[in-house]
């Protein structure tokens, strides 16, 4: 069972609001045929989209992760709003992991609805990973479909109001490490059904980034572009530019900064500075 918690005010959850188990919360069984496990799941797409950019998990600073996860912000200015729907973690949700086969692994997810005996709002995903010397790679698929009143999605999501119908994403993913420099890739197609305003569209996604080694810290860079197909041809550009610098092995401190625009809209400036401790 894990909690997110804020540090600046010892509250818990990532927002006001939040479960209090919003990571992960789950039980589990594992053998030599693979893994089972059933409850709060954090989802494929979240581990695909945070192992393959150079700012990992950061929801401040990763140009992917803000398209990904925090793209939904435009509506209803813009019909056609990008960002996937649902959340890092599935209720309600059993998952199958396979054994690693040289390096390559698979898994499969299904997520039931809150409301029981209501299968308008089930969820499920397919991925693999595959890590081998200085290669990886992923592929992973999601399917989210919900009503009008889902329950099991955040109800300021843009995607819960009167009229949308179901979402697919489809990601893609690479990394290569040649010590003096780390590359990564990532490509995303969604497509989302909805019954109001313009109909069925679709967002294209993809992201460039390296790592590169610099005294005993590390350069990050990374690039994302979305654009999507319906209503008003809507863009989204985002860039960020940070260092890493270790004062131990638990202990580092950053600096980064992140420029964000979407189309017609005035450009976002993010910087930051900050210290981590890891247990």
């Amino acid at each position: 069972m894990e909690s997110f918690f804020r540090a600046q005010n010892g509250q818990y959850g990532r927002f006001q609001g939040d479960t209090f188990f919003a990571r992960n919360s789950y039980v589990g069984i594992q053998g030599p045929i693979g893994t089972f496990t059933a409850g709060r799941l954090t989802t494929q797409l979240f581990v695909s989209t945070i192992l393959f950019n150079p700012f990992v998990d950061s929801y401040v600073f990763s140009p992917m992760v803000y398209h990904v996860f925090l793209g939904q912000g435009t509506f209803p200015t813009y019909k056609t709003d990008q960002g996937v729907t649902g959340d890092s973690g599935w209720n309600n949700a059993v998952q199958y992991t396979s054994p690693d086969f040289n390096g390559l692994s698979g898994s499969v997810m299904y997520a039931f609805g809150n409301n029981a005996g209501d299968g308008r709002s089930k969820k499920y995903s397919a991925q693999f990973l595959y890590f081998h010397g200085p290669f990886a790679a992923t592929g992973v698929y999601q399917y989210v479909n919900f009503n009008n009143t889902p329950g099991d999605l955040p109800t300021s999501n843009a995607f819960t109001i009167p009229g949308f119908k179901s979402q697919s994403v489809a990601q893609l993913g690479a990394s290569y490490d040649l010590k003096f420099v780390k590359f990564f890739a990532q490509y995303m197609y969604t497509y989302t059904k909805n019954g109001i305003d313009v109909g069925t569209f679709h967002v294209n996604t993809g992201q460039g980034g390296v790592t590169v080694p610099l005294g005993p810290g590390t350069v990050m860079a990374s690039y994302a572009y979305s654009r999507s197909n319906g209503g008003l041809d809507q863009t989204h550009k985002s860039w960020a530019l940070g260092y890493d610098y270790p004062l131990s092995k638990r202990t580092d401190v950053y600096a980064a900064y992140l420029n964000n625009k979407y189309t017609s809209m005035s450009t976002g400036d993010t910087f930051g500075v900050g210290i981590r401790a890891k247990f």
